[in-house]
């Protein structure tokens, strides 16, 4: 079992970067930043960038694993991520892993001006950015043309540092997006289900995890290579609201067969309020027992 900590884009660097040193001084497995360009109830506060973000975060970290939670075709296109992913790999010395999922129809989807499209028009905007996103990174030149996204002698060269590529860990739920996690992730995340109590949405991340392997043996993937990350705090109870808490939450993700648990750094507010001493002390605490 690894534990991740999500930093939130939120901070101006001055304050961002010690963060980011301590999580990787307090040994979490990996840290995120949301990749988003504003985000629920934090639109009209401050925000910044995931790709500068990681980029800086990378440079006063060294060993631990770095990543999106998670990128989404919302405002990108994957010939230009393509580079940007290459560049992060690199400045990173191969530490970047890409937590993608479809996006939604909140604020990313709107703030561009865009058409809003249907839950079954996003899933195959995914399916497209995922399958286009792979073959930029893995051929050294591609020719695409789908319904939203085309791309013309798109270059791969460098490369990544990570061969063949530097792993995706894909965001899913529904059937159609399992099977795109099943067949182009290196890990699989799932928020659960929203439920109003605990229990109920403990009950829905089994479900989900029992339809991820269905999918899994579907693509002919062998379970034992594929990671499993649950975001934790899409309950309705915040992981790091007592170190008591946290610990009942990784074992039990344990027990239903998952790899990774991700947190969140505690803010002063919600979302995800609560006390940095706790970090503290779920680092000295609970860490060295997983």
């Amino acid at each position: 079992m690894r534990v991740g900590i999500v930093i939130l884009p939120e901070h101006r660097w001055w304050a961002a970067e010690p963060l980011w040193r301590m999580a990787e001084e307090y040994g979490f497995a990996h840290a995120w930043t949301y990749d988003h360009l504003g985000w629920r109830s934090l639109v009209d506060k401050s925000w910044f960038d995931a790709v500068p973000t990681l980029t800086a975060a990378a440079m006063v970290t060294s060993t631990i694993r770095l990543g999106t939670l998670v990128a989404s075709p919302n405002f990108r296109h994957p010939v230009h991520f393509a580079r940007e992913l290459t560049a992060l790999d690199d400045i990173s010395d191969g530490r970047i892993t890409l937590g993608i999922g479809a996006g939604s129809a909140a604020f990313d989807s709107r703030v561009l001006g865009q058409p809003e499209l249907t839950p079954a028009q996003r899933s195959d905007r995914f399916a497209e950015f995922l399958e286009l996103l792979d073959r930029i990174l893995t051929h050294d030149s591609t020719d695409y043309s789908g319904t939203y996204y085309s791309a013309v002698e798109a270059r791969r060269h460098p490369g990544c540092v990570q061969l063949p590529r530097l792993p995706f860990v894909v965001a899913a739920n529904s059937p159609r997006s399992m099977q795109l996690a099943a067949r182009y992730g290196k890990g699989w995340i799932t928020t659960g289900r929203a439920r109003e109590d605990q229990e109920t949405w403990w009950r829905s991340v089994a479900e989900l995890s029992l339809r991820f392997a269905e999918s899994l043996a579907e693509q002919g993937r062998d379970p034992a290579k594929v990671d499993r990350y649950l975001q934790a705090d899409a309950g309705p109870v915040f992981s790091m609201s007592s170190v008591e808490h946290f610990r009942d939450v990784v074992g039990r993700a344990r027990e239903l067969g998952f790899t990774d648990v991700i947190t969140h750094w505690p803010r002063a507010d919600g979302p995800y309020a609560g006390k940095e001493s706790t970090v503290e002390e779920i680092a000295s605490e609970v860490l060295p027992e997983i």
